[in-house]
């Protein structure tokens, strides 16, 4: 190990830790709705969904309402009822989260610009100066770039039918 650069270790370990983090973000995002009917009687009616039935036509409506036996849609031609058997899954909209991510890129891209500015050459006061005058606004900005091209505003499962064994 060079002892000349210690910031360099902390700058591989604070990076592999983001990185976890983000890991563990996505993946909090894959996990599926459990197979509860009741869950979409959280849906307000009017709220854009997306219903799949079980012979996977897929229907773009406006929710109107749920009982214990079927759900109301409102679709091009007009209201449409399916059945609880009928339906493998309905989906909402999530929200855009596009100004957060770019504004968590923003953080992170400036953190990291920040610990390599702190690992540049020590022993040059002017390459240390440019390093802090350029490095943690230039990563910041690819930061919030890439936080503002993550993909947002997904569908998101409310309500998935339990597979059959």
């Amino acid at each position: 190990m060079d002892r000349r650069r210690p910031w360099s270790t902390i700058g591989m370990i604070v990076m592999m830790f983001s990185s976890i983090g983000i890991s563990t973000v996505c993946a909090q995002q894959g996990k599926s709705a459990q197979a509860n009917w009741d869950n979409l009687k959280g849906l307000t009616p009017g709220d854009d969904i997306r219903i799949v039935l079980n012979d996977k036509k897929t229907y773009r409506a406006q929710f109107q309402s749920v009982s214990e036996e079927s759900i109301v849609v409102r679709v091009g031609t007009g209201d449409q009822t399916f059945t609880r058997e009928s339906v493998l899954r309905v989906s909402t909209k999530v929200k855009s989260h596009r100004l957060r991510n770019a504004g968590l890129g923003t953080a992170v891209g400036v953190g990291l610009g920040a610990i390599t500015a702190a690992s540049t050459s020590r022993n040059d006061s002017d390459a240390r100066a440019i390093g802090w005058a350029v490095l943690p606004p230039a990563f910041g900005a690819v930061g919030a770039g890439v936080g503002a091209l993550l993909p947002t505003g997904r569908w998101h499962d409310v309500y998935r039918a339990a597979t059959k064994p």
